[in-house]
């Protein structure tokens, strides 16, 4: 007999159309048309790429059916207006006895809890605006500066690109990202998707109370956007959708504090974070603590700006995988260094966990944070689905 199946689905009533999972997806599961963004049953192995880059949580849905014969197509997906309800699967489906510990149920279990829970935003963030702009209807900025911020000797070329929106309204949080719509057509002809880049400037603006938008962006060989984002020169106008994103937030309690772990461009939402923090508190202890790696310093974005940042405002451990005759090191080698400090936090109700950058940092993180959670003789996947349910575990991963 055919077993139950758990499908991925996506929640049509939450996407917001900005279509990170389907650029994301490696084995291009995810469609759309102009009225959804679907899941092929028959393409999805389940491999969770999609899940973290999400800046809504919509990604994060599941339903069990009879079997996989029975998934809902992707017609079926196209026509929902909403999820539909999870249908009773009966024992017969698969010859089990429908007790709590048959496959359905587990099945069941799975499905409601998705991909590890919900993801929450800090208690105390502000309200995030969202989808303001969208790819019918983008705002047109005009870049007001254009910046290298890695040594030119480096082979990273990124860039710190200022945008201003012409007095236009674009109120965007820091931890939130904007979509950038490169001009022209992909190989089949079709319109390019917009990509999402995280924004690297406070609440107030790059400049402050000028509301202008900072990015932070690495030129890729073959990336069409950012190498599109990265030729643009002061005066240029392009087309902007979002804001996107509604957990990844930092919060606005004084006392909170923020333990941040990044790689290369995922330093953009740490640095507004910084700025933020820095502009709110001034001279006091801003409570934060940084993991960054990099390849060399040359190729560590912010570096000069960064070192200048003082130590009671963000305490900075610079991690670098290349240097000449030094052996590797990467953030997770120097978590365990600094176990004592990170332990301290984990056990602080108060800390807020960021990690962001390139997905291949999470499982090093993770066994880093299992091993100093050990140490402090708890499981950390316990500690962190507590941390995730109060608002205080977030991953941001590419």
């Amino acid at each position: 007999m055919n077993a139950p199946f758990k499908q991925h689905v996506i929640d049509p009533e939450i996407c917001i159309r900005c279509y990170t999972c389907e650029m994301t997806c490696p084995e291009h599961a995810i469609e759309h048309n102009d009225d959804n963004v679907v899941v092929d049953a028959s393409k999805c192995n389940f491999c969770m790429d999609c899940i973290p880059v999400c800046p809504t949580g919509s990604i994060d849905e599941w339903r069990v059916v009879g079997s996989k014969d029975e998934a809902y197509s992707l017609e079926d997906q196209y026509s929902w207006e909403e999820l539909p309800e999870q249908e009773e699967i009966s024992a017969s489906d698969d010859g089990t006895e429908t007790d709590a510990d048959d496959p359905i149920a587990a099945l069941l279990a799975q499905a409601h809890k998705g991909a590890g829970g919900k993801v929450k935003a800090p208690a105390s963030a502000a309200k995030p605006t969202i989808n303001l702009y969208n790819l019918g209807h983008p705002v047109e900025a005009v870049v007001q500066g254009n910046y290298r911020i890695t040594s030119e000797s480096s082979d990273a070329d990124t860039r710190h690109i200022i945008l201003e929106f012409q007095g236009k309204p674009f109120p965007v949080l820091e931890g939130q990202s904007v979509g950038i719509i490169a001009p022209g057509t992909d190989a089949q002809g079709k319109a390019h998707l917009p990509r999402l880049y995280s924004v690297s400037s406070p609440r107030d603006g790059e400049r402050a109370g000028y509301h202008n938008v900072s990015l932070t962006v690495k030129r890729e060989d073959d990336g069409v956007c950012s190498n599109y984002i990265c030729d643009l020169e002061k005066g240029d106008k392009l087309n902007v959708t979002g804001p996107f994103g509604s957990t990844f937030l930092l919060p606005s309690d004084p006392d909170a504090r923020l333990l941040m772990i990044c790689t290369g461009t995922g330093a953009a939402p740490m640095r507004a974070f910084t700025m933020a923090r820095q502009r709110a508190v001034g001279a006091k202890s801003g409570g934060m603590v940084m993991f960054f790696g990099a390849r060399t310093p040359d190729s560590l974005p912010y570096f000069g700006p960064l070192n200048k940042v003082p130590s009671d405002l963000l305490q900075k451990h610079l991690v670098y995988s290349r240097l000449p005759d030094q052996p590797k090191e990467y953030v997770q080698d120097r978590m365990q260094v600094e176990e004592d400090l990170v332990a301290e936090m984990l056990q602080d109700p108060n800390t807020y966990i960021y990690i962001c950058g390139m997905k291949e940092m999470e499982d090093g993180v993770e066994r880093a944070f299992t091993n100093i959670a050990e140490s402090m003789g708890q499981q950390w996947t316990a500690l962190r689905d507590v941390m995730r349910e109060e608002g205080r575990f977030h991953v941001e991963t590419y």
